[in-house]
């Protein structure tokens, strides 16, 4: 068993809730996030997203703002133009 610094377990519970994970859920993802940046991990040691994973990684990005508010025919009419 870890025991972790009440500042440490305060940050790992307010990490999990913004990211609507369990405590452990969000420990395991930062670390293999880190570790993969150090190159002491690789992309197929990590696990397939669960159900509430993808859940709310889709809520997090449907709340983030609107940077162009044109339509997608619009978009594409711009890209087209250039």
């Amino acid at each position: 068993m870890i025991h972790l610094s009440p500042e440490t377990e305060a940050l790992a519970r307010r990490l999990a809730a913004a990211q609507r994970l369990s405590l452990e859920d969000a420990i395991k993802l930062a670390i293999e996030e880190k570790a993969f940046a150090a190159g002491v991990a690789t992309k197929a040691s990590r696990q397939r997203m669960s159900v509430e994973n993808m859940l709310a990684f889709g809520a997090e990005i449907a709340a983030m703002p609107l940077l162009d508010r044109r339509s997608p025919r619009e978009i594409m009419d711009d890209l087209n133009a250039a």
